[in-house]
């Protein structure tokens, strides 16, 4: 006989689990003192939300499921953004939650809400354990869904009592299992559709980052010479240095990549997920679209593909690439002009002087200071768009930006995780004032790991992102200005350094110099969006329109 919360610990080991993010509670005990006895690390958080975090951005990296853990009732309803985070973002990921027993009851219904159903919208699989001998096919189970495509959150919740019972049921392995490959006719149409097209385009979504697909991709590439562009959670699939790059969907239309796509007669959309805000919209007549996926395309208002190619994706881009040879009648010179003045561009502000840091000089320095396999985690705000336009990936899941859930508060949480499965690398969160302070406490965390990690704090002491929509639409400045600390002695008082640049050429040798010593810097950085409406929703749409 096997205590039960030893055999659901040993079920974890058995699914490769290195790390438990979370904070446990009274109803965690035992399950506790399992962890304690096995070779499972448990990385104690300062919040369940972000333990959270870090369970998603360990599943998004690794492909493997992050597992993260709470008490009952509040750490459990702390999870919640968490599993919305995982579950939107395609980032495989279990979460336990103790609960009360529920074999008997001395307190009534004290702390008791019902996380199963609160969790059912939110996650691929949630489920009660009521009897320790259904512990391996719950275990397996959880992992299967949250590690299948399209990945996502996954949910146990073990009570107190269950998990202090015995049993004598044994571990279910993992079968063997491979993803169904597409079929030969809808490889046909899509190989007909591609040959017979003058001007085809090649787009990469998010269902496209994993490691066998950027393979096969590149040398699809490299053989058509076919251009390509990214969604924001596609970046990085094929190196961004490649000459055939036509720049990434940050804005929903009107950039210099949505001319490529309006002179696009066929799309190849290779992980197409509408999750993602559109990277373009679809018109009756205008071209054929091609959806490459695990699963069939979610039909939109704004994509409704004409030929669909469901099946393991890398297989698919192999087949194509089998299937398909460079055509003498392709045309690509108006991409060619797209691509000169893209770069032409993202070169401007660059090096600009001014201080408060424009956006740009902020990207181009940060890009000059990370190798290509170095991990830059972004929170959300309005620099997100510029860190999607202008930074340039060489290697995928190197720009860990959300896409999907968009949430506030992920940045330092994400980095901690990237920093513990990724130790050969340099990490940098890149936060603003407001998405930091919403999980700031977690400096304590990264202090006590003793990780070496930089934090990039930009402050416009205001909700950026909203104000800047909210000047977009001609409404005066109100409610989006906020207070701070001073970041650099905030920072200090956890045990990590603190820095704050007085002038832009201050920037570079500060953030290299930060990145380059272990331990935690935090650097203070005055930012300036000012420019941001006029560049984002006025220059940029009347220079990409000038193209013909």
């Amino acid at each position: 006989m096997t205590k039960a919360s030893d055999l659901f610990v040993a079920a974890l080991e058995a699914e490769r689990v290195q790390y438990v993010f979370g904070i446990p509670g009274e109803e965690n005990l035992d399950l506790l003192e399992s962890l304690r006895n096995s070779t499972i690390r448990l990385v104690l958080t300062r919040h369940e939300q972000a333990a959270g975090f870090m369970a998603a951005t360990y599943g998004r990296i690794t492909g493997k499921a992050g597992v993260c853990l709470s008490t009952l009732g509040p750490g459990a309803t702390n999870l919640v953004t968490a599993a919305a985070y995982a579950q939107l973002g395609a980032m495989p990921m279990l979460m336990i939650t103790g609960q009360k027993p529920i074999k008997s009851s001395r307190q009534g219904h004290f702390q008791i809400v019902d996380v199963v159903d609160a969790m059912r919208p939110l996650t691929k699989y949630t489920r009660q354990i009521v009897s320790a001998d259904a512990i391996p096919a719950r275990v397996r189970e959880a992992f299967r869904r949250a590690e299948e495509e399209r990945p996502g959150a996954t949910h146990l919740e073990l009570p107190q009592d269950i998990a202090g019972d015995e049993t004598s049921s044994k571990l279910i392995p993992a079968s063997f299992s491979r993803r169904p490959v597409a079929d030969e006719k809808a490889l046909e149409r899509a190989t007909e559709a591609i040959v017979a097209a003058r001007h085809p385009l090649l787009m990469i979504g998010a269902g496209a980052n994993r490691k066998t697909t950027a393979r096969q991709l590149r040398a699809l590439v490299d053989k058509l010479g076919i251009p390509f562009f990214t969604t924001q959670m596609g970046k990085g699939v094929i190196d961004e240095l490649h000459p055939l790059w036509l720049g990434n969907a940050a804005l929903s239309d009107h950039d210099f990549v949505h001319r490529a796509i309006d002179a696009a007669d066929c799309i190849v959309n290779i992980g197409h997920d509408v999750i993602e805000k559109p990277p373009f919209f679809m018109r009756e007549g205008r071209r054929t679209v091609i959806h490459v996926n695990y699963e069939g395309a979610e039909v939109d208002a704004v994509y409704f593909p004409q030929i669909e190619v469901v099946g393991d994706i890398a297989h698919t881009v192999w087949q194509l690439g089998e299937r398909v040879t460079p055509q003498t009648h392709w045309n690509f010179a108006f991409f060619d002009r797209v691509r000169e003045a893209l770069l032409s561009n993202l070169r401007e502000r660059a090096d600009d002087d001014r201080f408060p840091l424009v956006p740009q000089r902020l990207v181009a320095e940060v890009r000059a200071a990370m190798d290509a396999r170095d991990v830059v985690c972004l929170d959300n705000g309005l620099y997100k768009l510029w860190f999607a336009r202008c930074y340039r990936c060489r290697e995928p899941n190197t720009l860990l930006l959300d896409n999907a859930l968009a949430t506030m508060g992920a940045g330092l949480p994400s980095a901690i995780a990237a920093r513990i499965v990724c130790p050969d690398r340099k990490v940098l969160a890149v936060c603003g004032d407001g998405g930091f302070m919403m999980n700031s406490q977690e400096l304590e965390t990264a202090v006590r790991l003793g990780l070496d990690l930089t934090v990039l704090v930009l402050r416009d002491d205001a909700y950026g992102m909203i104000k800047w929509k909210q000047a977009h639409e001609r409404y005066p400045s109100f409610g989006m200005d906020l207070g701070n600390p001073d970041f650099v002695e905030y920072a200090r008082s956890y045990g990590a350094r603190g820095h704050r640049p007085r002038s832009a050429d201050e920037f570079a040798p500060l953030l290299r110099q930060a990145l380059d010593t272990p331990g935690i810097d935090l650097i203070e950085v005055p930012i300036d969006y000012s420019d941001d409406d006029r560049l984002l929703n006025e220059e940029i749409p009347r220079l990409s329109a000038a193209l013909a």
